[in-house]
């Protein structure tokens, strides 16, 4: 006769398993290789590894696989967290980043959004920045 709960019946979830964090975002590219240029001059990334199909790149916690794709020149969804957007956006002006978003106030903090070498809308976001919601109007 088994002892305990062999099949797990009886188990309960509390929070096993679940997501904590994102570990890494996928970032398309016509040329992986070629891509890391830019995010390792210019966003200062460091290259984990490097191949004809893929590339890794990180700086801090934020860690991106570029990887080959036909359909590059996409809005990512991609915020990269920053201490200071405007300081951010300045730096990048200077580097002759394209942008398409000037530092902006969004209810998660001052955003601002850029294209990288492939087209690719990204997005970086003040870390630091207390969310502040807007009140919508009921009747």
């Amino acid at each position: 006769m088994p002892i305990g709960d062999p099949h797990g019946g009886n188990f309960q979830y509390c929070t096993e398993g679940l997501p904590e964090s994102i570990f890494m975002v996928g970032i398309p590219s016509k040329d992986p290789l070629s891509a890391l240029v830019f995010y390792r001059d210019t966003l200062m990334m460091e290259v984990v590894y490097s191949g004809p199909e893929e590339a890794v790149v990180r700086r801090g916690s934020a860690v991106l696989r570029l990887f080959r794709s036909d359909r590059a020149g996409v809005d990512t969804g991609v915020f990269l967290g920053v201490d200071d957007t405007f300081d951010f956006h300045r730096r990048m002006i200077d580097e002759g980043v394209r942008f398409k978003l000037d530092p902006k106030r969004l209810p998660m903090g001052v955003a601002t959004s850029f294209f990288d070498g492939d087209g690719n809308l990204l997005y970086a976001i003040e870390t630091k920045a207390e969310p502040r919601f807007e009140e919508t109007g009921s009747s």
